[in-house]
């Protein structure tokens, strides 16, 4: 198995490479690690302990960051070095100021893993969700660092829990601890002898908490919103935007949408404007007599979302008639229901904001404007629901305390 996994590793990179031709994130993602041990060791300290911090992407990233900001301020003695294996965590966060060293994982072969391992010589290691890459696995297991897995997720169907996948449990049995965010993953990882397990949750809501406790005021989303009733339509998509304009374009003037779609390239944001039949203005030329007259402001930047949620009285959650919805509880947090397409069966927190009356779905317009109804024109209702959703929130959080306090007490000198 570790032969077919070693050669699939290489058909992955020589992939990646001929993409790279064509494609800009897989140039990228070839880009970002050449030279890569070069630069590390001359950025390495050898007299430095380091905790090792490992993201997918933005979202894991986003999952780790409590984490290590409350590492930085319980061990300031050691230092933090965060990998990234995709471009769309990288590039986004590569100036990131809660790290000492931000950099590209290497492929996952057994050399790369050793050379890594030796050169960074990390005292803790931290996989954030999911990733499991056989050989820095197997390597940090070889060392003196502690692994562990953070708000990590298990289901039912994942090869860990197969008849054949004796290969792939052999990976788990690798952690020190690993924190899991539900009963359910617990449960799963005894069904497979693998004891050394917490349920801490998910750390996601010690960071949308974080974030709402640090949001700066949006001046212009502050004017625009002033004594009206503001849906905040968040990560939105071409299905969702012609909803919420056939909405508002009938809705009483007191109504008011602030839109931040999730692409925001001119292409998208002109069809936006050609669909729209009520006053609008753009955040980016906006001013306050257009803002106070306007019905719809459209966000055509990106970073301001989960700051712009507070001035909503209800969001609306994107992406539900695609893939799959996008981040409910950064807005829920401010204490306001949520709505959703139909397609968000592989969340569990829009499942739980449902089963608490903080979350709402819907399948088709008719139902859309039925909900609008009758929380927008009932105080009682809406303010019910929004209480729902913030007590949701702030009953899921403490993931950080409970990884920091481990650490202070089964801390390996």
């Amino acid at each position: 198995m570790t032969l077919l996994y070693n050669i699939g590793i290489r058909i992955y990179y020589s992939l990646v490479l001929i993409a790279s031709v064509f494609n800009p994130k897989a140039k990228l993602w070839i880009q970002g690690r050449k030279d890569i041990f070069q630069n590390l060791e001359k950025l390495i300290d050898k007299k430095d302990r380091y905790a090792w911090f490992h993201a997918s992407s933005l979202g894991e990233f986003e999952q780790g960051r409590p984490i290590m900001e409350a590492l930085r301020k319980d061990f300031p003695e050691v230092k933090i070095i965060l990998t990234f294996f995709s471009p769309s965590g990288y590039e986004v966060r590569k100036n990131y100021q809660g790290a000492d060293v931000i950099c590209y994982l290497p492929l996952d072969t057994k050399k790369n893993a050793r050379r890594f391992i030796n050169c960074v010589n990390p005292k803790w290691i931290f996989f954030i969700k999911y990733e499991y890459w056989y050989h820095y696995l197997k390597t940090v297991k070889q060392s003196k660092g502690q692994l562990f897995l953070i708000s990590g997720i298990f289901r039912p169907n994942q090869l860990f829990f197969k008849w054949y996948g004796g290969w792939y449990r052999q990976m788990l049995t690798w952690f020190d601890m690993l924190f899991v965010q539900n009963s359910l993953s617990a449960d799963l990882l005894e069904s497979i002898k693998i004891k050394n397990h917490v349920v801490a949750g998910d750390s996601r809501f010690d960071r949308v908490v974080q974030i709402a406790a640090q949001g700066k005021d949006i001046e212009p989303a502050k004017i625009f919103a002033q004594e009206k009733k503001v849906i905040v339509a968040g990560s939105t998509w071409p299905a969702d935007e012609d909803i919420l304009f056939h909405f508002i374009q009938q809705s009483p003037d007191n109504i008011k949408l602030i839109l931040a779609p999730h692409e925001i390239k001119k292409e998208h944001i002109d069809d936006i404007l050609s669909k729209i039949k009520v006053p609008y203005v753009l955040f980016s030329s906006c001013n306050d007599r257009d803002l106070k007259n306007a019905r719809i402001l459209i966000i055509d930047n990106i970073g301001m979302l989960s700051s712009i949620y507070k001035y909503g009285q209800i969001a609306y959650i994107g992406g539900g008639f695609g893939v799959g919805i996008h981040n409910t509880i950064e807005a829920a947090v401010y204490g306001i229901p949520v709505i959703f397409g139909p397609n968000y069966q592989k969340f569990q927190e829009a499942k739980d904001l449902i089963s608490c009356s903080g979350g709402f779905s819907f399948r088709e317009p008719g139902e859309f404007l039925n909900l609008m109804n009758a929380y927008l024109m009932d105080e009682g209702k809406l303010s019910v629901a929004g209480k729902a959703a913030g007590d949701y929130v702030s009953g899921k959080v403490g993931t950080t305390d409970i990884v920091i306090n481990y650490l202070k007490k089964n801390s390996v000198k």
